[in-house]
């Protein structure tokens, strides 16, 4: 029997489910949609730096480089499929520092040859053969709050879902689970608060490195980590410290997307009932209504990207190793595509929406994702009888640039 790992905590009572918002000062930035309709009527990209414009502290790990937005569809669009003069490298300078050596951060060949076998975890095909643990988990959360008649949809149940679903998928010791999840989110605390996000960086790579190395020990094509552990590309096994990256990553990466995916999603289904009732009639409906929520309100405003050498984009000239943030949240609110993109619609004739990126980088989680939201969505529906928002409590806000998502949804049913 393999030995428990033990994951260690920080010494006081720093929260990391909240520091974006508080410490990180994107609280108050509920709705940037309109002021960035405004820049990109004006042109398609802006000499600024996306977190001052907004009102929130600039990102430590920029330093002084000079720093671009990228706000049009088209404009976006050519970013992230053209890696040879916009370059993922400039992850190395935030999530480099406490994820290691992340696939994120690298460009073809090298992202390509990892990326490839790494995706192999993550296919319609694989997928299908966990849906059974992922609905244990979506039922297990329910069961704790079903007999209350109310509920807050995030804290109760979109915060843990997709994170309880991927400790599942490693097997986790259940003792570990709640310092590993907060440890997980303490590292995105890199870009405001540097010693944190280092310090749980160095706390989490110290448990998956043992667990890893336990893992790779097992051969064992059942269980996820080992498979991950022993994976091999052109014969050669992947390299650890890419294999930990990897797990480092995977929490944030296959959880916050879903976590802030499904708050914005039951945020817009709750506060335009007449679609909600529209999925509740026809649950064939439910793909259209996730699309249009991660086209509405997706957790990530903006990906980052650097530029390889200097050149023109949108008409304006940006200098080699320039910063940008590469806004896919304005560029799904583009109105050369979208006609009346501030109002969420599920009605909407379908088009590719930029949610999970584009091009060679995009999120590899995607399916993963989707899946997850579609099977959330039906078992509420399914088990919560005339879900609707709780008239006595706030309604649900939407806040943050970073990452965004509501805090709370409160919910009665019944």
């Amino acid at each position: 029997m393999s030995a428990i790992l033990r994951i260690d905590d920080f010494a006081d009572d720093f929260n990391p489910f909240t520091a974006l918002l508080t410490v990180g000062g994107e609280g108050h930035i509920d709705d940037p949609y309109p002021e960035l309709a405004r820049l990109r009527k004006i042109a398609p990209v802006h000499a600024i730096d996306l977190q001052s414009h907004l009102g929130a502290p600039r990102h430590v790990t920029i330093g002084d480089r000079p720093t671009y937005t990228v706000l049009g569809w088209d404009e976006v669009t050519h970013v992230l499929s053209t890696p040879a003069e916009f370059s993922n490298r400039v992850y190395e300078s935030n999530l480099g520092i406490t994820f290691g050596k992340t696939i994120t951060a690298l460009d073809p060949p090298l992202h390509t040859k990892y990326r490839k076998l790494i995706m192999a975890a993550f296919t319609p095909n694989v997928l299908d053969r966990y849906r059974s643990m992922f609905q244990a988990v979506i039922d297990r959360l329910i069961e704790k709050f079903i007999n209350r008649g109310q509920a807050d949809l995030v804290q109760d149940f979109a915060l843990h879902f997709p994170f309880q679903f991927i400790m599942d998928l490693m097997n986790m010791d259940v003792k570990q689970r709640p310092i590993f999840h907060k440890m997980a989110i303490a590292q995105m605390c890199v870009t405001f608060d540097r010693a944190r996000g280092v310090q749980a960086s160095a706390i989490l790579g110290k448990f998956l490195e043992q667990l890893v190395d336990q893992r790779r020990a097992l051969h064992s094509e059942e269980d996820f980590v080992s498979v991950i552990a022993n994976a091999e590309v052109d014969g050669e096994r992947l390299p650890q410290e890419i294999v930990v990256s990897f797990f480092r990553q995977l929490m944030n990466a296959g959880g916050d997307t879903s976590f802030h995916g499904f708050s914005n999603q039951v945020t817009a289904l709750l506060t335009h009932p007449e679609q909600l009732a529209m999925i509740r009639r026809d649950r064939g409906q439910i793909p259209a209504a996730i699309e249009e929520a991660l086209r509405w309100n997706g957790p990530l405003c903006a990906i980052n990207r650097t530029t390889t050498r200097d050149l023109v984009l949108g008409g304006v000239e940006i200098p080699k190793d320039a910063y940008l943030h590469v806004c896919i949240g304005a560029a799904n609110r583009d109105e050369k595509l979208w006609p009346n993109p501030n109002v969420f619609d599920i009605t909407r004739p379908r088009q590719r929406q930029m949610a999970f990126g584009y091009g060679p980088h995009v999120c590899i989680g995607q399916h993963l994702a989707r899946m997850e939201l579609t099977m959330a969505m039906n078992t509420l529906l399914d088990r919560l009888p005339n879900l609707r928002l709780d008239p006595d409590m706030p309604p649900p806000a939407i806040r943050g640039v970073t990452l965004r998502g509501a805090e709370h949804v409160q919910v009665v049913f019944g």
